[in-house]
């Protein structure tokens, strides 16, 4: 169980690139697909449940088209 200043900075993470997916237009099953991910897991991200990985920021970066510094700059 993430701790609560862990689990806020797992939702930021998550909205954040919730509003880079929309704002590309893509929804969260095209994305699993473009980058190998399931959508549900997809959905736990961007809900904050799920703690990932550096190489799936990379993948969600490639994915998205946009540099993996695009999704860790948020506040």
């Amino acid at each position: 169980m993430a701790l609560s200043s862990d689990q806020e900075y797992l939702n930021r993470f998550g909205e954040h690139l919730k509003g880079v997916r929309e704002g590309k237009g893509i929804s969260q099953r095209e994305l699993a697909l473009r980058c190998r991910i399931d959508h549900s897991d997809i959905s736990k991200i961007e809900r904050g449940e799920r703690n990932i990985t550096i190489l799936t920021v990379l993948e969600l970066a490639t994915a998205l088209e946009v540099k993996p510094k695009k999704l860790l700059d948020f506040e």
